[in-house]
């Protein structure tokens, strides 16, 4: 996690930012997922069904993958010097690429696509971000993911 100042931010724009480091995806994650979310859907959970599917395996649901960003970008991101606390703000994209299959890892790539101050004191950061599968060439899921941050 890098941090600046107002002055400077904007000479991020355009940049990469950080990659995260990995996260594997194990059968237990996902098991732990559907029963947070009450998404049992056999693709996730059933590893003897999914085996007679194009997947050969269990896949992670495309929210779980969603929701590393928040881990994602703890040390991956910019942080607004003052900092009193960062909060999701929404996204202007989301898309599900690619099937991540159980034991596999994961890791985000954040790159800076605007910084806006909307009020004094409240900066929106806007991040193009990539989630990179492990030994596949297509990444998991892209997004454009605002985050708040108020000092």
């Amino acid at each position: 996690m890098k941090t600046v100042n107002p002055q400077n931010v904007n000479d991020y724009i355009g940049k990469h930012i950080g990659t995260s480091e990995w996260v594997l995806i194990d059968q237990n994650r996902i098991n732990q997922f559907a029963d947070v979310t009450i998404d049992h859907q056999f693709i996730h959970v059933d590893e003897e069904q999914t085996a007679k599917t194009p997947f050969e395996t269990t896949i992670a649901h495309g929210f779980l993958t969603l929701s590393l960003l928040s881990h994602f970008a703890e040390k991956s991101v910019l942080v607004m010097d003052g900092i009193k606390m960062g909060v999701n703000y929404g996204f202007e994209k989301v898309r599900m690429m690619h099937p991540v299959q159980v034991n596999k890892k994961v890791r985000g790539h954040f790159t800076l696509m605007s910084v806006q101050e909307r009020v004094p004191g409240q900066w929106v950061f806007k991040y193009s971000v990539k989630v990179e599968i492990e030994g596949e060439p297509k990444p998991a899921l892209v997004a454009e993911w605002l985050v708040m941050q108020v000092v």
